[in-house]
């Protein structure tokens, strides 16, 4: 019975692989973000942390891109090209984990909003909403200067202010898998709440999320840069703290467009690759979608 279920996932898994190849956005996309992964991944095999020392530059000041350092330096004579390179690992963490928890909170609060009718469900929507009408960049400000500036409370002030959204939507896709009859007899035969969300209902709303959690890791990534320009971040070099360094340090007027431009110009690669591939999940994943787009 397991071969016959194990063959039966790998076929599953080669039809969404060939139909994903089709979507040339989406391929390019993965492609963008399999190379960002891999170069943050092999990281400490060239560089280490201290290419991020202030002491460490051997350039002259906000020097432009030559042979010695292709992307020019910054305002104490580091490598631009080594931060960067550096600095994406704590970006694309950040990203991850922060998305990570935001799933699995809206995914845990979405389906027991669906599942659980009465005075249950109503309570975990009203929290939903009022944590909807929060500014969840204001939100996330606040709770990473309260609870202070690291890696850790960062993804956590992220997280807890980007669940609301993919609660609603697992919860709407969870009142829409719980209207079928299969769940009916489910309970017929004596099913318990357990069994209904982990095995029938989670299954069926493990596609939307994938094809959410890839959108999300962008916009965590946009977060984590926005408050690491306003001046919170985890005390670590990331695309966003080295955009607030261009600023502090006027790179605008002094004329180091390098400074500016190339960090800026990975967060959009990176979150455009995201949105790219997130769009292309959603597309092959949801049948009402594959339809149109055929």
């Amino acid at each position: 019975m397991s071969t016959v279920a194990w063959t039966r996932r790998r076929r599953a898994v080669g039809r969404f692989w060939a139909d994903f190849r089709t979507r040339p956005a989406g391929v390019a996309g993965l492609v963008i973000l399999l190379v960002a992964v891999v170069l943050a991944l092999i990281a400490p095999l060239f560089i280490d942390a201290g290419v991020t020392n202030v002491v460490s530059g051997t350039g002259a000041k906000m020097a432009p891109p030559s042979l010695d350092h292709p992307l020019g330096t910054d305002e104490s004579g580091r490598s631009v090209l080594l931060m960067i390179w550096w600095g994406s690992r704590t970006s694309l963490l950040i990203g991850f984990l922060a998305a990570l928890l935001s799933m699995v909170i809206g995914t845990v609060l979405g389906i027991a909003a669906g599942h659980f009718r009465g005075w249950v469900g109503a309570v975990i929507l009203r929290v939903t909403d009022w944590f909807l009408v929060l500014p969840s960049l204001v939100t996330a400000l606040v709770l990473a200067a309260i609870l202070g500036g690291s890696t850790a409370t960062i993804i956590v002030a992220i997280g807890v202010t980007s669940w609301p959204s993919t609660a609603r939507l697992i919860r709407a896709q969870t009142l829409a898998v719980e209207a079928r009859p299969y769940i009916e007899r489910s309970q017929a035969l004596g099913a318990g709440h357990w069994h209904i969300t982990t095995r029938h209902v989670l299954p069926n709303v493990a596609p939307l999320l994938l094809a959410s959690t890839t959108l999300e890791v962008a916009s965590a990534i946009v977060t984590e840069s926005t408050l690491a320009f306003l001046g919170v971040s985890a005390n670590k070099t990331s695309w966003g703290t080295m955009l607030r360094g261009s600023y502090d340090w006027g790179a605008a007027t002094a004329g180091a467009w390098w400074y500016i431009l190339i960090p800026g110009l990975c967060i959009v690669t990176v979150v455009m690759a995201f949105t790219l591939c997130g769009r292309a999940l959603e597309t092959v994943l949801n049948p009402r979608l594959r339809t149109k787009a055929v």
